[in-house]
């Protein structure tokens, strides 16, 4: 029997689960627009990202895979499934059965049964819509990047309620970015109660390859104004994503947003200068105790050393309490210490904070009367009057 034609793979969309795919059946999907991942991509395979999923079940683990397969099966919108290799696990293949749409094909296999089970699997489906390009921000992008000067300051709480603060004053769809650049163990996914999505380790020597698609797959969106990038916990990230890769991720980002708000890990990093070089703000996060406001003086002038001057960070006294903000001894020995004045202060609401955090959403969202909302409304008020627009994107400039 003659085998049935090759599916035409024009305008389809392959992710690759598996390091060795694209080198084994690559050949077989010329056409089609394919995507190497981790495992930890699969359970978010949606049919309207992608028209099919082929997954090498010999690159991992079997108890990691059946769990992935058994997540993915969960998704009503889940991809079509081709499992190839040597090993098919019972638990794997069982959890496999679960999915609308899904082959085994078992190694080694040649290119024609490889082609027959993959028009198998397209056959009668509508290719997926490729993502819609994000707009240019008009007039350019303007970033704004937040560090703390100590653990435990207060640097992503403030970072996400600049952000839902941006996104409330702007009320454009899309026009807010929150990026968390601690890519380790970055918290604003849990104060957010969103789940992160961005995957940097699969653009490990290919960062050209992020473009305004790419960084849409890798979004979580918060609200119609606010998107979150934020990368899943992972220990060894530092280590394994590149310093092209960030850079060419927040190149992009200010392409697609009208703000971009970076919460900044506390430690350098090897992009950590590039990135605030092309931020139009810079904001030290500090509390008010003497080892804190002395670590808040000594990162800004860090940042003013390592920048050349160019970049003047302002520092934000959080959590302070109503009577500090008088000419109290208590505020004049915190600007002691800083030997300078401090840019602006944020209240002490433990209440709201704890609760925001607790039912995920920011502050500004589950206590709108907080005196944090209120004190970070003037906050980004005064700094978006008062800043400079750059002329296109703002992390770029020094990537």
């Amino acid at each position: 029997m003659a085998s049935p034609p090759a599916p035409a793979l024009a305008g389809r969309r392959v992710l690759l689960v598996g390091p060795a795919l694209a080198a084994a059946v690559g050949d077989s999907l010329k056409g089609a627009a394919t995507e190497t991942a981790a495992i930890e991509r699969l359970p978010q395979a949606n049919a309207g990202t992608y028209d099919l999923v082929v997954v090498d079940a010999d690159a991992w683990e079997a108890t990691a895979l059946a769990a992935a397969v058994q997540d993915l099966a969960a998704n009503p919108r889940a991809a079509p499934v081709l499992l190839v290799g040597q090993r098919m696990p019972t638990t794997v293949v069982r959890n496999l059965l679960r999915l609308a749409s899904s082959d085994v094909l078992e190694a080694p296999f040649t290119a024609d049964q490889f082609a027959n089970a993959v028009a198998a699997l397209l056959a009668g489906a509508e290719p997926a819509p490729a993502p819609a390009p994000m707009a240019a921000p008009e007039g350019g992008s303007r970033c704004w990047a937040i560090t703390g000067a100590v653990g435990g300051a207060g640097a992503t709480t403030i970072a996400v309620e600049i952000a839902t603060a941006l996104a409330a004053r702007s009320g454009k769809d899309k026009s807010v970015c929150l990026i968390d650049l601690n890519l380790a163990d970055g918290a604003a996914p849990a104060y957010l109660g969103a789940q992160p999505a961005m995957r940097l380790n699969d653009f490990a020597g290919a960062a050209e390859r992020i473009d305004a698609a790419v960084l849409q797959a890798f979004v979580t969106p918060v609200s119609k104004q606010l998107d979150l990038l934020a990368s899943p916990r992972d220990p060894d990230a530092f280590d394994t994503v590149g310093r092209e890769a960030v850079l060419r991720m927040l190149e992009v980002a200010c392409e697609c947003y009208e703000w971009v708000v970076l919460d900044m890990p506390r430690h350098r990093r090897a992009w950590t200068l590039e990135a605030l070089s092309g931020s139009d703000e810079v904001l030290v996060i500090s509390e008010l105790t003497v080892p804190a406001l002395i670590a808040a003086r000594s990162l800004a002038e860090e940042i003013e050393t390592a920048l050349g001057g160019g970049t003047k960070p302002r520092i934000v006294l959080n959590r302070l309490a109503s009577r500090m903000f008088g000419p109290a001894p208590s505020m004049t020995e915190a600007e002691r210490a800083l030997q300078r004045k401090a840019d602006a202060g944020v209240s002490s609401d433990w209440e709201a904070a704890a609760a925001a955090a607790n039912l995920g959403g920011p502050i500004a969202q589950h206590r709108p009367k907080s005196k944090i909302v209120k004190d970070i409304a003037q906050l980004v008020e005064r700094l978006a009057d008062t800043g400079v627009r750059r002329h296109a994107s703002g992390a770029k400039r020094a990537a």
